[in-house]
């Protein structure tokens, strides 16, 4: 459908800027239909191990129909197979059996007590699940390649013969892992990230040389400020940060920066991020990292102005930016016309060629944690390529 956007380099998809509209895309994650659901939540092992397989290959086709059927134009599997963007990787490499341990704090939460318990109850089991994982306790290596070797499969699958100008496959970065998994194991933090980002780098590898455009899960970059160092100065964070970006340069450093994105988050929750760190504090250290698009939320009521940035730092060529400009957190359906404005002011400061549309972050963060409705999840999609055409009219 569109393929004269698409652009291959030895052979893998590489990110394209378009010469003749914007494109549109997400950040991942999108909600798993219910009897895959009940299917993950009941673990692995056995018989049901083959009755997962055949499922999640149907569910994979069926999302990416769902998201050509609504307009995006870069796709994904929408992470079906996993219980979160971070905490998978638990099943895929070894060293995090240890006793379920929080180690991220919510101070914007805890700042308002009585809507912290309410937030608390409302998600439930799902909330455990994702902020308590297993601590890590012992060498962390590769254990699982079935998995992920899964994953490629069925996204290849699912996406041949179908007119897509690219595909993406996320990944979690080391530093998310550093941030929801307690180390017990290694000597220094720099050491812990070291370890996780040798490991990782065999992932990263995996998805590129599949011909699919990697995205870096990246919320440590910006949520890290207040739920993982909420005691650190803010020059002291902005060093954590950098640390982040160094092992993710070295997981990556045989992957071209064009075949690869990174998501920023302040965290994909519905609170009073009134504790959230500035764009303009962390853009530096952002655009050191490797890969050249960068995913951010960019609608959402406490960084929606953040798009005047741009005014004053000037993006490095070979960058693409990815603004949000549909919230994950909300099911307000954005008008079009809205979805345009936001794209046209990252357009007018960054050029139209370097933006694409997409989501503030994920739809389905958590499996089992969906706050959008399923339904208005996907007329939100609907929207965000509305506006995309509106945009794309008034700049070419």
């Amino acid at each position: 459908m569109h393929k004269k956007h698409l652009v291959r380099r030895a052979g893998r998809q590489v990110m394209k800027r378009s010469a003749e509209r914007i494109l549109t895309t997400h950040t991942g994650s999108l909600p798993r239909p219910p009897d895959l659901l009940d299917l993950l939540m009941q673990g692995r092992g056995g018989d049901h191990d083959t009755t997962l397989a055949s499922r999640l290959r149907e569910a994979v086709s069926e999302i990416v129909r769902k998201q050509v059927e609504v307009g995006v134009d870069v796709i994904n599997d929408g992470e079906l197979s996993k219980e979160s963007y971070s905490t998978y990787v638990r099943e895929r490499l070894t060293g995090f059996e240890g006793e379920r341990e929080q180690a991220t704090r919510t101070p914007d939460l805890e700042a308002f007590p009585d809507y912290a318990r309410r937030f608390m109850s409302e998600a439930g089991p799902a909330a455990e699940s994702m902020l308590r994982p297993p601590a890590c306790v012992g060498q962390i290596r590769v254990k699982d390649r079935e998995q992920l070797r899964r994953d490629v499969d069925n996204l290849r699958a699912a996406t041949h013969g179908i007119g897509v100008s690219e595909v993406f496959m996320s990944s979690a970065s080391p530093g998310v892992v550093s941030l929801f998994f307690a180390n017990h194991h290694y000597p220094t933090r720099e050491a812990y990230l070291a370890a996780i980002a040798e490991a990782m780098k065999e992932e990263y590898e995996t998805i590129v040389a599949a011909g699919f455009v990697l995205q870096l899960d990246c919320p440590d970059l910006a949520m890290g400020r207040h739920v993982q160092f909420p005691d650190l100065t803010l020059e002291e964070f902005r060093k954590e940060a950098r640390l982040n970006v160094e092992a993710l340069n070295h997981a990556t450093a045989a992957i071209d920066p064009d075949q690869m994105r990174i998501h920023l988050c302040w965290g994909n929750y519905e609170g009073p991020h009134h504790y959230d760190v500035a764009l303009k504090d962390i853009i530096d250290i952002i655009l050191d990292a490797r890969p050249n698009g960068i995913s951010l939320e960019a609608c959402n009521p406490r960084h929606e102005h953040e798009w005047e940035v741009f005014k004053d730092v000037k993006l490095p060529d070979g960058k693409v930016l990815i603004p949000g400009v549909i919230d994950s957190t909300t099911n307000y359906i954005e008008h079009p016309e809205l979805v345009a404005q936001r794209l046209l002011r990252y357009a007018e400061l960054v050029g139209r060629e370097n933006v694409l549309a997409g989501s503030d972050c994920g739809f389905a963060t958590s499996a089992r944690l969906t706050v959008v409705e399923p339904e208005i999840t996907w007329a939100k999609l609907q929207a965000m390529a509305e506006g995309a055409q509106i945009a794309s009219r008034r700049l070419w």
